[in-house]
């Protein structure tokens, strides 16, 4: 009980940080968009109830056409006191084994979520999910805390991709997922997801949590702006000597204000960093092999890289935008040329700018034996809560909706018309074949930079724990630096120091 306690004050506090740190999805119009997020902590929950032998699934009956999303509507000038009506939630139909799916997705991306759920729900009579929305992933997870202390946690709830050290760490509360294949007969077979995916929600080659919406980032560039510096849109920077020169003659011809910028900091240019040029950014294996893992990413490239952008930034070719996504508008409004951002973004650029863009992969260091490699991700995943009273027929109902995102047709849907990447090869393949990437040039570039490499080790993905204290670390030793406060070595040796007593404190937490 004691051990319990102190997990639940855990979460607490890893929400409000959670709430300082994570972004808000990013509504996606007729071009695709999704973010890249970060995610709260689970409570620990009872042990499960034994699922007793599955039963045997019903023959699947032919889905209908899918359900289209709807287009979000104006909304009319209202007073000042006016209050917002809710949208009826459908109610369940009688005689169906219910389960409830807590998301964060707001609109428009939630309404396609919906409508996905929608037609799962239509393709068979005997199971049904009810997909409710619980405001950003903030509430989301504030919501199934209070929920699991009532003894009421939800079946399914979406997560951010950070906060699967805690979700794993929580092993009373969650239900892996090939648990629940087992359990439910559900020939699960992991290969059909994206390596890159399905490596960061799996312990070894065992899948702990369900990919959703995942994004990566990369180089977007302003065609325009490079044409009028002489510099050629077709043969765009793919070294950080190329993107470093090219910022430079943006701004010195006057084409753009700021040569290059990025969002998310940490994601952009630690995280992913490490990963395209094979180095560590901590021990056993970026914490996927334990929670004793340390954090390296003080090392002479990591130093260099932050010399770099201090050098950029002296010289006027690189403007630091801020924590997060703060940086984003510096690239659509025309100020900055070059920005690298989450394959996400595009959706906001394209609503934005009023210039020709492109996109290109995040450059890297070309004396670095090996690189680039394939980059990681960002998003969220599904995870299975157990609570008390949970029935076998419940976690097969779960087990089925699973399966049914998983088909290549729904996940190439999900993937056009919300822009995060498919989460399976099908969905891919099924997209390639439509036409879709021929149609809308640069769309499968993510996936590319994704695949392009089998993951290692230093590339799978991050399992650390409290992790979003750890960016606002590095986020202020980093702006140190940026000011002329300390070198670049001692912005990285403190960010390290001070980042390792945190994964120390959430080992102490844990064990």
């Amino acid at each position: 009980m004691k051990k319990l306690f102190v997990v639940l004050s855990l979460l607490v506090v890893f929400s409000m940080l959670l709430s300082a740190c994570a972004p808000q999805p990013t509504p996606a119009p007729a071009q695709p968009a999704a973010p890249a997020a970060k995610a709260p902590e689970p409570t620990k929950a009872p042990e499960p109830t034994k699922a007793p032998e599955p039963t045997k699934a019903p023959e699947p009956t032919k889905a209908p056409e899918p359900t289209k999303a709807p287009e979000p509507t104006k909304a009319p000038a209202a007073a000042p006191t006016a209050t917002p009506v809710p949208t009826p939630r459908p109610t369940p139909p009688p005689g169906r084994v219910t389960v409830e799916f807590w998301f964060g997705l707001g609109k428009p991306l939630g309404d396609v979520l919906e409508a996905v759920v929608m037609d799962f729900n239509k393709s068979q009579d005997k199971y049904y999910v009810d997909a409710i929305y619980k405001g950003g992933y903030a509430d989301t997870m504030n919501a199934a805390i209070a929920a699991f202390r009532a003894g009421k946690a939800p079946h399914i709830v979406q997560m951010f991709e950070v906060g699967t050290a805690t979700m794993m760490a929580a092993k009373g509360a969650i239900k892996p997922v090939y648990e629940l294949a087992k359990e439910t007969g559900w020939n699960l077979d992991p290969n059909i997801y994206i390596p890159a995916v399905r490596g960061y929600y799996s312990e070894g080659d065992k899948m702990i949590s369900m990919p959703l919406n995942s994004s990566t980032p990369i180089m977007y560039f302003n065609v325009d702006a490079f044409k009028k510096a002489g510099l050629d849109p077709a043969k765009p920077p793919q070294t950080w000597a190329e993107v470093r020169a090219a910022a430079k003659k943006l701004v010195d011809s006057g084409a753009t204000k700021c040569g290059m910028t990025f969002e998310w900091p940490t994601w952009t240019q630690l995280e992913n960093f490490s990963a395209i040029h094979n180095v560590p950014l901590a021990t056993k294996a970026n914490g996927m092999l334990g929670m004793d893992a340390e954090l390296k990413f003080n090392s002479d490239l990591h130093v260099r890289h932050l010399q770099t952008l201090m050098d950029m930034a002296k010289e006027g070719s690189f403007k630091y935008g801020g924590r997060d996504g703060a940086a984003t508008v510096l690239f659509p409004s025309g100020e900055c040329g070059i920005i690298m951002a989450s394959s996400a973004a595009r959706a906001r650029i394209q609503r934005e700018s009023q210039f020709t863009w492109d996109v290109t992969y995040l450059p890297y260091y070309d004396d670095v034996p090996g690189a680039p490699i394939n980059s990681i991700i960002g998003g969220a995943s599904l995870w299975v809560m157990n609570s008390p009273g949970r029935t076998a027929e419940e976690f097969k109902a779960v087990a089925e909706f699973f399966k049914y995102i998983s088909q290549p047709d729904v996940d190439a849907r999900w993937h056009q018309e919300t822009g995060y990447l498919p989460i399976t090869h099908g969905g891919y393949e099924k997209t390639k074949a439509a036409g879709y990437y021929e149609k809308n040039p640069g769309t499968d570039l993510p996936y590319k930079q994704l695949t392009r490499t089998q993951p290692t080790e230093n590339s799978l993905g991050l399992r650390l724990g409290n992790m979003p204290e750890i960016r606002v670390i590095v986020y202020e030793e980093w702006e140190k630096a940026f000011q002329g406060q300390q070198t670049a070595k001692q912005a990285m040796d403190n960010a390290v120091k001070r980042g390792n007593e945190v994964l120390r404190n959430f080992e102490k937490m844990y064990k």
